[in-house]
C-alpha cells in the first residue's frame, strides 16, 4: 500500500517556486538561463534525465510568440520570469492559451519603465501560492481520507488498489475541473481581445464612410 500522506508531504516539502530576488538582474545567455532553471526546477522533476528547460524549448516559444525576442542574444530578468510562468502552464495549457494569458503581460509589463513591473507581479502571485499551500495540502489530505473509506468491506488486495483508484479519481476530477475553469476564463479573454481589436476598425469604417 502507497503511503499517501507520506508521498503528499514529500511532494509538497519539493515544492519550489522560484524567488523574485534569486532571478539574476543581469542580462544572461541562453545557456545560462537553462543552467538556471535546472538549479532552481530540478526538484520539480518526474524523472532525473528530465529537462526543466531546453534551447529548442526557449526558441520555440519565442517563435509562438510566447517570449519577447532576446536582445544581442541575452535574456532579461523579465524573460526568466516569463518563462517561469511557461514552465507551470505548459503543464496543463495550449500554447493557445498560454498565449492568451501571458500576451497581455508582455505587452503591457515586460518594459522595465511600465508603471507595474513584471517583478512586482510575479513577487505578488507567488505570494498567493505561498498563503494557498496550506489550503492546497489540506484539500488533498482530505481526499486522501476520503478516498480510505472506500471498499472498506473488500479484501485487503483488493481494497488497497481500489482506494488508490479513488484517490486518483478524486485528484483527477479536481483537476479536470480547474482546467475547464482556466480555459473558461482564457475563452472569455480571447472574446473581450476580439471584441477589444474589432471596436476601432467599426470607428474607423463608420467615419470612413
Amino acid at each position: 500500500m502507497i503511503d499517501s500522506e507520506k508521498l503528499l508531504n514529500d511532494i509538497i516539502s519539493k515544492l519550489n517556486i522560484i524567488d523574485e530576488a534569486d532571478i539574476p538582474a543581469i542580462d544572461l545567455y541562453m545557456d545560462q538561463v537553462t543552467t538556471f532553471m535546472d538549479k532552481h526546477l530540478k526538484d520539480n522533476k518526474r524523472f532525473d534525465d528530465d529537462k526543466i528547460l531546453t534551447k529548442t524549448m526557449i526558441n520555440n516559444y519565442a517563435k509562438n510568440d510566447l517570449l519577447p525576442a532576446p536582445v544581442k542574444k541575452r535574456y532579461s530578468k523579465q524573460h526568466v520570469i516569463l518563462l517561469i510562468f511557461i514552465y507551470y502552464f505548459k503543464n496543463i495549457l495550449s500554447i493557445n492559451d498560454i498565449k492568451t494569458i501571458l500576451g497581455p503581460i508582455s505587452e503591457n509589463y515586460f518594459d522595465v519603465n511600465s508603471p507595474i513591473s513584471l517583478e512586482e507581479i510575479y513577487s505578488t502571485v507567488k505570494n498567493l501560492e505561498n498563503q494557498l499551500s496550506d489550503d492546497i495540502k489540506n484539500d488533498i489530505q482530505n481526499k486522501i481520507n476520503l478516498s480510505e473509506e472506500t471498499f472498506a468491506d473488500k479484501s485487503d488486495k483488493d481494497k488497497d488498489f481500489l482506494q488508490l483508484f479513488s484517490l486518483i479519481v478524486s485528484l483527477s476530477f479536481d483537476v479536470y475541473v480547474k482546467k475547464q475553469m482556466i480555459e473558461s476564463i482564457v475563452d472569455k479573454l480571447n472574446a473581450t481581445n476580439e471584441s477589444t481589436s474589432a471596436k476601432p476598425k467599426k470607428d474607423k469604417d463608420k467615419k470612413e464612410a
